[in-house]
């Protein structure tokens, strides 16, 4: 008689226990070091090419991870890097690509005043690790947004993001 309780005991002890709480919802994102290294690849990337400029790294909110301001780059390279890459992490595309969009769609040209923090010039692109956005970088300060952004490019490339 007394093995039976001791079995149903037995049992009752080695079964998984249900989670008494919800399971916490995970997204991706991108961690500092990841941040830095983009970061630091397209100022470097600049660098080379002779331009004097600031890199921004925004994590998919829009918050600044890194900002990088090369010696000699003028003030005005800091908003510009910065609201690139927040445009590119709110929008999830590149900028010189959303500034063509709104050049040939007029119906949206609200889109530059949607958010004071977007800067729609080329130079700002969305981070994609795999097929989540979890961040944007930005390069302000050359002489051109295309400059701009080919030095975003190597940057993104650095960490293994995804040009789309």
């Amino acid at each position: 008689m007394l093995t039976r309780p001791i079995l149903a005991f037995a049992l009752l002890t080695l079964m998984p226990l249900k989670a008494s709480a919800a399971e916490l919802p995970t997204a991706p994102y991108l961690p500092l070091d990841m941040a830095l290294k983009a970061a630091t690849a397209a100022l470097e990337k600049c660098q080379a090419d002779g331009q004097k400029v600031s890199v921004a790294v925004v994590e998919r909110s829009g918050a600044t991870k890194i900002l990088l301001k090369a010696d000699g780059s003028g003030p005005h390279t800091v908003a510009s890097a910065t609201g690139k890459a927040f445009t590119s992490a709110s929008m999830g595309r590149d900028t010189s690509g959303l500034s063509d969009f709104i050049k040939a769609n007029g119906d949206v040209e609200g889109l530059r005043d949607m958010d004071s923090r977007m800067v729609i010039l080329a130079g700002g692109l969305p981070i994609r690790i795999g097929d989540a956005l979890v961040g944007g970088i930005g390069v302000g300060g050359a002489p051109s947004g295309k400059i701009d952004e080919v030095c975003a490019k190597a940057g993104v490339e650095a960490i293994g993001g995804a040009l789309k």
